[in-house]
């Protein structure tokens, strides 16, 4: 109950509240206020798409730039538009004009009547000019245009060919640059990205351990780790030395085929599965194949061997190895990529030994004396010093050594070894040093191992049974290549592999395919298989075999 105190207080209705509700003054102005603003932004919302409908009127160059004009714009009756490489311009004539296309390595506005673009296109760089006036009347609209272009964009650009007041340092024509007259963009690049294009082209940090950190060098300028450019790969594959890694691989492959083919080799295309772990079946991938198990290959070895069986005499291929070693060191992946041979024998183990020597010599030498890949190399170089001194013996014979006396270079240099045992990572290390200072080669090979380190599937040496037909390729002091004689004699194979250690038995069904080609009659053979990743790392002195490949697998990567 109330008090008579209380019913004597009149009642007084809030402040922000008129009657019957209706908004109170203060409210009430406060809402003004907001119309108000409101008003004003419409008004100047308006008045700013105005000047722009008046300025794009005023535009005498809207049709040179802006997005690329579908082709149903243009009349079906007009010649198809040609285009030149930014390759083709080193040698261009003055007052050429070219159509390009190419990425915005760099926009930058000078001034409303002046603006400068960097064009890229692979390991190619040049100067492009936008300047107000001129016989196409260019625009002050479209220089703002063109000093916004958001790098790694991709454009399309005619102009003419000019020859600058100075060579033009920064890009790689120098002595020509290009006077825009129109230019349209065909893909726009985010503005931000992950990582810059231009911060990738500085040398990576060496012995890392793919930290993922950020970092800066001396100057300040971020350095972008190997991990992060890995996950990048896209954008960090765009720089010139990239190309240039890539385009050298193309052409070690494009060598070994030319050279496959002018010794008269059969391609063939072996399969990457098969039913049982082979070749000891430590280091393979086992997958689920429909309600069964299978591996993935360690390499085409038995289906090179079962070809030769068929008759086919010389066989070579390229395709992916796996290997499910989990090895995390700079020359290791578990799927890389094998050139392979093999060949029937005719007199002597060694023709499989020069034949392999020749070929590598082929591609080394062909890689150091071809314009077009010396050029490429040099742009390697410039980010991974010492790209283009690998060292070759005069002459047309490879540097060869047995292994004992490989062994014997070592002892003599105060490193013990043995020639009963393989040698380790550092014990080739030291040999490929020793022998670029001795005998002046970066590639060499080592013949005669003993058997005991050696597969199942290798001729032991007749004349002494230590050691075996088999050899190893080495360039900068480390492995790219091993091969042998393989053994043909069915019962000579069989009891080689009883006696391994693990004991294997040929009838089982995952050797008893590739023991039975021997059963029905098999030519002498051998052959050998290349590593295309790790030559390619060893030749450029790359030091890390991820740079050598476009997309590594190692055991903590699967992506991109």
């Amino acid at each position: 109950m109330s008090s008579s105190a209380d019913q004597d207080i009149p009642f007084r209705p809030k402040e922000e509240q008129g009657e019957a509700g209706a908004p109170s003054k203060n409210a009430f102005k406060k809402a003004q206020k907001e119309k108000e603003k409101a008003e004003k932004a419409a008004r100047r919302q308006e008045q700013e798409r105005q000047q722009r409908e008046q300025a794009e009127a005023n535009d005498t160059a809207k049709h040179l730039y802006g997005p690329l004009p579908s082709s149903s714009d243009s009349p079906a009756n007009l010649p198809k538009q040609e285009f030149t490489e930014l390759a083709q311009l080193y040698d261009a004539k003055e007052d050429q004009e070219v159509t390009v296309d190419a990425r915005i390595h760099n926009a930058r506005v000078q001034s409303a009547k002046l603006a400068f673009l960097v064009l890229r296109e692979e390991a190619h760089t040049i100067q492009a000019v936008i300047a107000e006036g001129g016989s196409n009347k260019i625009s002050r609209q479209m220089v703002k245009w063109c000093g916004g272009i958001n790098s790694e964009s991709i454009v399309r650009a005619t102009g003419l060919v000019k020859q600058p007041v100075e060579p033009v340092t920064s890009t790689s024509i120098s002595n020509f640059e290009l006077h825009v007259e129109k230019i349209y963009m065909i893909s726009e690049a985010a503005q931000m990205l992950p990582v810059q294009v231009k911060d990738c082209m500085r040398p990576p940090p060496l012995n890392e351990d793919l930290k993922e950190e950020a970092e800066t060098d001396a100057q300040g300028l971020p350095v972008v780790s190997l991990a992060a450019r890995l996950n990048n790969r896209v954008l960090d594959g765009r720089t010139a030395a990239n190309q240039a890694i890539f385009q050298l691989q193309s052409g070690i492959s494009n060598l070994f085929i030319e050279f496959m083919n002018a010794n008269r080799f059969t391609w063939i295309n072996s399969s990457r599965l098969v039913g049982a772990a082979t070749e000891g079946g430590a280091g393979v991938f086992e997958i689920r194949y429909f309600d069964t198990k299978a591996y993935l290959t360690q390499s085409p070895q038995f289906f090179k061997q079962m070809a030769i069986a068929m008759d086919m005499k010389r066989v070579c291929e390229i395709g992916p190895v796996f290997r499910a070693e989990n090895s995390n060191t700079h020359r290791h992946l578990t799927e890389f990529t094998g050139l392979d041979f093999e060949m029937v024998i005719r007199n002597d183990y060694h023709e499989v030994l020069s034949f392999g020597e020749r070929l590598m010599l082929y591609i080394i030498r062909n890689l150091q004396q071809r314009p077009e890949y010396k050029r490429l190399t040099k742009v390697v170089d410039e980010v991974f010093p010492g790209a283009g001194d690998f060292k070759l013996p005069s002459g047309d014979e490879a540097q060869r050594f047995t292994f004992s006396e490989a062994v014997k270079l070592l002892n003599e240099n105060g490193i013990e070894a043995s020639d009963s045992e393989d040698l380790s990572t550092s014990q080739e290390k030291s040999l490929g040093r020793i022998i670029r200072d001795k005998y002046n080669t970066d590639f060499y090979t080592i013949d005669k191992y003993p058997s005991a380190v050696r597969p199942f599937y290798t001729m032991p040496d007749p004349s002494n049974r230590k050691f075996s037909n088999s050899y190893d390729f080495f360039m900068r002091g480390q492995e790219i290549m091993s091969g042998a004689q393989r053994i043909h004699d069915y019962n000579q194979l069989c009891e080689r592999m009883r006696a391994n250690e693990p004991p294997l038995d040929p009838l089982s069904e995952g050797f008893r395919h590739y023991t039975d080609a021997f059963k029905y009659g098999c030519a002498p053979h051998g052959g050998g298989g290349l590593g295309l990743n790790r030559m390619l790392q060893f030749y450029l002195g790359l030091p890390d075999i991820r740079f050598a490949t476009l997309f590594p697998r190692d055991p903590g990567r699967l992506a991109p």
